[in-house]
């Protein structure tokens, strides 16, 4: 269970810290404050797995003793996916708690809601968990740094494939309303372009606290679409799959990225029901069995076992969180003891060419004072009504 105050380890309210360090017995050692927000409640609450597993990957540094000396405080609050919220829970993170920066505050919405804040006061806000590509905006914001491919990027992609595949398409779109979701729009158009009315025939909306998306799946349907592109959190884009099922629709499909994990989407929704949907990943799936044996996710199973025994490992949340906590442990040791918010930007934003076990093979992280899209390839890949088959090259894309 997560509390408003932290993660809650067999029903005692600690911090990550407090645990490893009455484990270890070193309770006197220096701190370091990391704070972050995610929906552990609301109409995102999927996304809670992943705020539980970087908890998990801190718990498992402070049992080796920290890093540089310093034990992890690791203090994860939940924003419900409510941006007034999450800039209230950033206020006392930083106000408050002195947290020394915020890591993988999850959603665009509510990190829009805190980007002007963490800038103005200078506090890093490194890999925020979203795909938005305004993350990129290093002249205008530059504490603040994404970690996965552009949404837009995403887009892109799909656009192209669908223009190679089906040069006739009457295309659909249902998207959430916000950046998040019109950040397909612009890549679709940007593919596109003067010709968006030749193959764009409808694009609907959908607030993140609707209760369903049936109706928008519906109107789509009834324009006459046979390709839709979905942008939607989890839980709609669950709802949206098994619509489309339930219509009898058959439409080439497309959907998000971060809402393809076969145990929080594709389970749910009925795994026959999305057999054929497309997407683009740049992890490793967890249920697919072309890994059984990969080293890199042997190493991610190992820490699964140690640190979480018992979770769902086919919520590919669980790889997501571990990705992210790869990337920022290799920031921390960069800083070589020196956690002050200015090396700790400075690091972030210097990853030469970074390998982590659980990305896809010819897929690194790289960043640059210049460059805050770390993740720029991905591939596509198929369900096949039981896992994700990848298809063709890896497409490296360009961040507009």
């Amino acid at each position: 269970m997560i509390s408003r105050r932290g993660f809650m380890a067999g029903g005692v309210a600690a911090t990550t810290a407090a645990v490893a360090a009455r484990r270890a017995g070193a309770a006197a050692m220096p701190e370091l404050k990391i704070g972050s927000t995610m929906p552990y409640s609301g109409p995102a609450s999927s996304y809670g797995t992943i705020g539980k597993t970087e908890s998990a990957y801190m718990e498992g540094l402070n049992a080796q003793g920290g890093v540089d000396g310093h034990k992890i405080n690791f203090i994860s609050l939940d924003d419900g996916y409510s941006p007034p919220r999450t800039l209230e829970d950033a206020r006392r993170l930083i106000e408050q708690d002195k947290v020394d920066f915020l890591f993988s505050t999850l959603g665009t919405p509510t990190n829009s809601a805190i980007e002007r804040y963490c800038n103005q006061h200078k506090v890093p806000q490194i890999f925020v968990a979203t795909g938005a590509d305004k993350w990129g905006e290093y002249k205008k914001y530059p504490w603040t740094i994404g970690l996965q491919p552009s949404y837009r990027t995403e887009a892109q992609i799909y656009a192209k494939y669908i223009l190679t595949t089906n040069p006739k398409a009457k295309v659909a779109i249902l998207y959430q309303n916000d950046d998040f979701g019109k950040d397909y729009l612009n890549g679709v158009r940007d593919v596109f372009g003067k010709d968006w009315d030749k193959y764009v025939i409808k694009a609907v909306s959908y607030e993140i606290t609707d209760p369903t998306v049936d109706s928008q799946v519906a109107s789509l349907q009834s324009a006459g679409a046979d390709t839709l592109v979905c942008a939607a959190a989890p839980k709609q884009a669950a709802q949206a799959i098994r619509k489309v099922h339930d219509l009898n629709w058959h439409p080439l499909f497309f959907m998000t990225n971060v809402s393809i994990s076969a145990g929080s989407v594709m389970q749910p929704a009925g795994a026959e029901a999305g057999k054929g949907i497309i997407t683009s990943g740049f992890m490793k799936d967890s249920t697919d069995p072309s890994w059984k044996d990969d080293a890199g996710m042997n190493e991610w199973r190992a820490f699964m076992k140690k640190q979480m025994p018992g979770a769902d490992l086919s919520d590919n949340n669980h790889v997501y969180g571990y990705m992210f906590s790869y990337v920022l442990h290799h920031v921390l040791q960069a800083c070589k003891g020196d956690f002050s918010r200015g090396n700790v930007m400075k690091q972030a934003t210097s990853i030469a060419s970074l390998e982590v076990p659980v990305l896809l093979p010819g897929i690194k992280v790289a960043t640059s004072p210049t460059n805050y899209h770390p993740i720029r390839a991905m591939q596509l890949q198929k369900w096949d009504g039981a896992r994700w088959v990848r298809f063709g090259e890896v497409i490296e894309g360009v961040a507009s």
